[in-house]
């Protein structure tokens, strides 16, 4: 089964509001933000892991990068890299790789988030492919995913000191 089908299962039988959009073909978050016309910091870009030798679902902002040595220090892990898309595409049955969408309970992932995400009152994902997107509220994908928060980007810019 597509992996969409079985997201819109999981929020129906949640009873969760959420909308699906068609889109251009898109590869990155910025690109799939920008055909959608909205802000990337509502993105929210899932990036795979491997701390310790397990992998893990880091989501983040479309708009900011995953910072390994954040990533190390929260997770307190020796080793933090990550994943190549040949690495885990079999960890992803029914998803484009490069397009799961950030449940990562669904294929049985731990999953992190960083705080910048929680201040969006709604985001937008992948939905399995790189031409749909869902958009619903974050308050019910914290509820449906009960994600661990942890601080894993660092702003694009930095002050002049």
């Amino acid at each position: 089964m597509p992996i969409l089908g079985k997201l819109k299962k999981t929020l129906d039988e949640a009873k969760i509001s959420y909308e699906i959009y068609n889109h251009r073909l898109s590869f990155t978050a910025q690109e799939t933000a920008q055909s959608l016309r909205h802000s990337g910091k509502k993105m929210a870009k899932v990036v795979i892991l491997k701390a310790n030798g397990s992998y893990a679902m880091a989501v983040v902002p479309g708009n900011r990068m995953v910072s390994l040595r954040k990533a190390r220090l929260a997770l307190a892990a020796r080793d933090v890299s990550v994943a190549g898309e040949k690495e885990f595409d079999a960890l992803f049955p029914g998803c484009e790789i490069g397009a799961m969408p950030p449940f990562g309970n669904l294929f049985g992932l731990p999953v992190y988030v960083d705080p910048a995400l929680e201040t969006e009152e709604e985001i937008f994902f992948n939905a399995g492919n790189h031409q749909q997107t869902v958009r619903m509220s974050y308050g019910d994908f914290r509820k449906l995913v009960n994600p661990m928060i942890i601080s894993l980007t660092e702003s694009r810019y930095r002050k002049a000191a």
